[in-house]
Protein backbone atom coordinates (compact mmCIF):
# COMPACT_ATOMS: atom_id res chain seq x y z
CA UNK A 1 0.00 0.00 0.00
CA UNK A 2 3.05 2.25 1.16
CA UNK A 3 4.51 1.77 -2.89
CA UNK A 4 0.92 2.59 -4.40
CA UNK A 5 0.87 6.04 -2.28
CA UNK A 6 4.14 6.44 -3.23
CA UNK A 7 4.03 6.21 -6.42
CA UNK A 8 0.55 8.17 -6.53
CA UNK A 9 2.87 11.06 -5.25
CA UNK A 10 5.18 11.05 -7.79
CA UNK A 11 2.39 10.61 -10.78
CA UNK A 12 1.07 14.08 -9.16
CA UNK A 13 3.92 15.97 -9.41
CA UNK A 14 5.30 14.56 -12.75
CA UNK A 15 6.41 18.12 -15.21
CA UNK A 16 4.50 18.47 -18.35
CA UNK A 17 7.36 17.07 -20.14
CA UNK A 18 7.70 14.00 -17.90
CA UNK A 19 3.87 13.11 -18.20
CA UNK A 20 4.60 13.81 -22.29
CA UNK A 21 8.01 11.16 -21.67
CA UNK A 22 5.88 8.70 -19.78
CA UNK A 23 3.15 8.92 -22.84
CA UNK A 24 5.38 8.12 -25.37
CA UNK A 25 7.13 5.01 -23.52
CA UNK A 26 3.85 3.93 -22.74
CA UNK A 27 2.71 3.99 -26.09
CA UNK A 28 5.86 2.69 -27.91
CA UNK A 29 6.82 -0.05 -25.49
CA UNK A 30 3.39 -1.05 -24.34
CA UNK A 31 0.91 0.05 -27.17
CA UNK A 32 -1.02 2.44 -24.51
CA UNK A 33 -1.98 5.57 -26.02
CA UNK A 34 -2.82 7.71 -22.55
CA UNK A 35 -3.78 10.89 -23.92
CA UNK A 36 -6.48 11.17 -21.32
CA UNK A 37 -4.63 9.67 -17.97
CA UNK A 38 -1.82 12.35 -19.28
CA UNK A 39 -4.09 15.29 -18.90
CA UNK A 40 -5.60 14.46 -15.40
CA UNK A 41 -2.22 13.77 -14.08
CA UNK A 42 -0.87 16.94 -15.97
CA UNK A 43 -4.10 18.72 -14.04
CA UNK A 44 -3.49 17.27 -10.68
CA UNK A 45 -5.95 18.21 -7.91
CA UNK A 46 -6.87 21.39 -9.72
CA UNK A 47 -8.84 19.01 -12.29
CA UNK A 48 -10.98 17.20 -9.22
CA UNK A 49 -11.62 21.04 -7.63
CA UNK A 50 -13.16 21.99 -11.18
CA UNK A 51 -14.82 19.08 -11.57
CA UNK A 52 -16.53 19.47 -8.65
CA UNK A 53 -17.67 23.20 -9.14
CA UNK A 54 -19.22 22.34 -12.52
CA UNK A 55 -21.32 19.88 -10.41
CA UNK A 56 -22.66 22.32 -8.15
CA UNK A 57 -24.50 24.24 -10.49
CA UNK A 58 -27.78 24.34 -9.54
CA UNK A 59 -28.84 27.71 -11.29
CA UNK A 60 -28.93 28.71 -14.84
CA UNK A 61 -29.77 31.41 -17.33
CA UNK A 62 -31.22 31.10 -20.26
CA UNK A 63 -30.09 33.62 -22.64
CA UNK A 64 -31.31 33.92 -26.54
CA UNK A 65 -28.09 34.26 -28.51
CA UNK A 66 -30.36 35.09 -31.86
CA UNK A 67 -33.32 34.02 -33.79
CA UNK A 68 -32.20 32.70 -36.29
CA UNK A 69 -34.66 32.39 -39.95
CA UNK A 70 -37.80 32.02 -38.01
CA UNK A 71 -38.14 35.79 -36.11
CA UNK A 72 -41.74 35.09 -35.72
CA UNK A 73 -41.87 31.71 -34.49
CA UNK A 74 -39.26 32.46 -31.82
CA UNK A 75 -41.01 35.83 -31.01
CA UNK A 76 -44.12 33.58 -30.23
CA UNK A 77 -42.79 31.01 -28.01
CA UNK A 78 -40.20 33.91 -25.69
CA UNK A 79 -44.18 35.04 -25.24
CA UNK A 80 -45.70 31.98 -24.30
CA UNK A 81 -42.53 30.82 -22.56
CA UNK A 82 -42.14 34.20 -20.33
CA UNK A 83 -45.65 35.61 -20.17
CA UNK A 84 -44.75 38.82 -21.63
CA UNK A 85 -46.54 41.00 -24.08
CA UNK A 86 -46.35 40.78 -27.63
CA UNK A 87 -44.20 43.93 -27.71
CA UNK A 88 -41.89 42.88 -25.13
CA UNK A 89 -41.63 39.50 -26.62
CA UNK A 90 -40.64 41.14 -29.58
CA UNK A 91 -38.17 43.65 -28.05
CA UNK A 92 -36.76 40.89 -26.20
CA UNK A 93 -36.35 38.89 -29.61
CA UNK A 94 -34.67 42.03 -31.24
CA UNK A 95 -32.37 43.26 -28.37
CA UNK A 96 -30.48 39.70 -28.77
CA UNK A 97 -28.52 38.42 -27.23
CA UNK A 98 -30.88 38.85 -24.44
CA UNK A 99 -31.67 37.03 -20.85
CA UNK A 100 -35.20 35.06 -21.09
CA UNK A 101 -35.00 33.21 -17.91
CA UNK A 102 -32.77 33.88 -14.78
CA UNK A 103 -32.11 31.56 -12.09
CA UNK A 104 -34.10 28.58 -13.05
CA UNK A 105 -33.66 24.65 -12.35
CA UNK A 106 -31.29 22.46 -15.31
CA UNK A 107 -34.15 20.83 -15.81
CA UNK A 108 -36.37 24.00 -16.58
CA UNK A 109 -33.38 25.52 -18.18
CA UNK A 110 -32.59 22.61 -20.67
CA UNK A 111 -36.55 22.81 -21.24
CA UNK A 112 -36.79 26.15 -22.05
CA UNK A 113 -33.82 26.00 -24.60
CA UNK A 114 -35.33 22.68 -25.93
CA UNK A 115 -38.90 25.30 -27.01
CA UNK A 116 -36.85 28.07 -28.16
CA UNK A 117 -34.89 25.52 -30.52
CA UNK A 118 -37.54 24.34 -31.78
CA UNK A 119 -39.09 27.29 -32.71
CA UNK A 120 -35.58 28.52 -34.68
CA UNK A 121 -33.50 30.36 -32.32
CA UNK A 122 -29.75 29.82 -30.87
CA UNK A 123 -30.20 29.73 -27.14
CA UNK A 124 -27.49 29.55 -24.63
CA UNK A 125 -27.61 28.09 -20.81
CA UNK A 126 -25.59 30.11 -18.73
Amino acid sequence: MADLKAFAEQLVNLTVKEVNELAEILKTEYGIEPAAAAVAVAAGPAAGEAAAAVEEKTSFDVVLKSAGQAKLAVVKAVKELTGLGLKESKDLVDGAPSEIKKGVTKDEADALKKQLEEAGAEVELK
